[in-house]
């Protein structure tokens, strides 16, 4: 099938390149000619795995890059909204750029002959697409959705850093459709899929986005909770969430106690619902806790830190990863942000060191900080490192260049068993 996607972040890259290994014809659309021109030279414009290897194979094939969102639409029978919709600072869902690209695809179905449908895959609030996308294509088309046009809500459920396999290899594909018909094109799409299909209206759709992602981060709030508790009582939450998690009903996924997630989408919808959620009149009194012991984690490694050092006034602090997560770039709400701002509050100073995401810290942190090329150079005369994000590289580390040997690990990733005696280690949740 011939499809358009609008919009080359991490959903619409990589949705882009997994339809295109599928065998359908793709084509992207981004308004940034900087990376619609890396695309087309088979370049990742983001750092994700397997990624660069797809674009390798489909770029110049059955896959391209356009700023031509009409050229895009008018070829190709189906096109996918895959947008960024960031939140404001109450939690709602900005929906300009969702609300922009309706309108100009509108104005191109406006012109075309044949039967196309419109794809939702940008995560929005239970509601959206049925009262605020339908209502801009019929006005701006002059048709009518479910007669001339078709529409879907298709939400994505990809994790950052293993995206592509995700994508290729989903645990189910739901389709909320305003009708059969427009429901039956965008099925015949994941022909090539083996995982489950769930065929729903599209407020419910929508909802499943937001009711996974919150209870996946409910499952961590849970776990660094947890981890708190068994930090006092000298226990390894390691080995409660492995006991917890041989559980079938509970399962061990997402029970790895750390600094408290980060990242595109697990803040945003938490927020995302719980403003929903007050729009109705509903109390979530769980989401909000989830929130609030979320903020709390980056807290807790600076109290450890504090307790280890004492003043952190002039002291050389190592930050070991910066992404909100291993093999990935991202540092949107990492978890490493409030750190690094708390220890510079208090006068430290910092090197970071991360394999992937230093040139986003630079956007962030900008010269307040050093970067460091290696994990050696970051450690070298060091008063104390911090290990925030699970880069596997972190796992045998040598801290003889330290001039202080302490190392507070957040994310349970140093291999103990290998550390000299001599090396102050101690874990945030253990």
């Amino acid at each position: 099938m011939n499809i358009s996607i609008v919009g080359t972040g991490y959903v619409g890259l990589v949705s882009a390149a997994g339809f295109a290994e599928k065998g359908h014809n793709v084509v992207c659309v981004d308004v940034i000619k900087e990376k619609v021109d890396a695309i087309n030279s088979k370049k990742s414009p983001i750092y994700e795995q397997g990624l660069e290897a797809i674009l390798e194979k489909t770029v110049g094939k059955n896959l391209k890059a356009t700023t031509d969102l009409k050229s895009a639409v008018m070829n190709s029978d189906v096109t996918f909204i895959c947008v960024g919709t960031p939140s404001d600072g109450n939690g709602a869902v900005d929906l300009s750029y969702v609300k922009e690209v309706s309108k100009n695809i509108a104005l191109v179905l406006k012109d075309k002959k044949s039967y196309h449908v419109v794809v939702v895959k940008s995560t929005v609030s239970p509601g959206t697409t049925e009262e605020i996308v339908i209502p801009i294509l019929e006005k701006y088309s002059g048709k009518k959705a479910g007669r001339d046009f078709g529409v879907v809500m298709n939400p994505e459920f990809l994790r950052e850093g293993v995206a592509v396999q995700d994508f290729m290899n989903p645990d189910r594909i739901v389709i909320g459709s305003i009708d059969q018909k427009s429901g039956d094109v965008v099925e015949s799409i994941y022909f090539k899929f083996t995982s489950p299909i769930l065929r729903t209206e599209l407020k419910t759709a929508e909802m499943i986005k937001y009711a996974s992602n919150s209870f996946l981060a409910t499952k961590i709030s849970f776990i660094n909770e947890i981890g708190n508790i068994c930090k006092k009582l000298n226990v390894d939450v390691y080995d409660v969430a492995k006991g917890i998690g041989l559980d079938h009903r509970i399962s061990p996924h997402f029970l790895k106690a750390g600094p408290g997630f980060g990242g595109s989408c697990f803040p945003k919808d938490v927020k995302g619902i719980i403003h929903k959620a007050t729009e109705v009149e509903i109390k979530p009194i769980l989401l909000e806790s989830v929130l609030k012991v979320n903020e709390n984690q980056p807290k807790k490694v600076l109290e450890l830190a504090r307790k280890k050092v004492k003043s952190f006034n002039k002291k050389r602090i190592s930050i070991l990863g910066l992404a909100f997560k291993a093999e990935t770039d991202d540092m949107r709400n990492s978890p490493v942000i409030p750190i690094i701002n708390g220890l510079l509050a208090e006068r430290a100073s910092l090197i970071a060191y991360d394999s992937q995401a230093i040139n986003n810290a630079k956007k962030i942190f900008h010269n307040k900080i050093q970067y460091a090329d290696s994990i050696k150079e970051a450690l070298k005369d060091s008063d104390l490192a911090i290990i925030v994000t699970d880069w596997k590289e972190f796992e045998n580390i040598d801290f003889n260049g330290m001039k202080n040997k302490i190392v507070i690990d957040t994310r349970h990733i140093v291999n103990k068993n290998l550390l000299p005696k001599d090396v102050d280690y101690e874990g945030l949740c253990w």
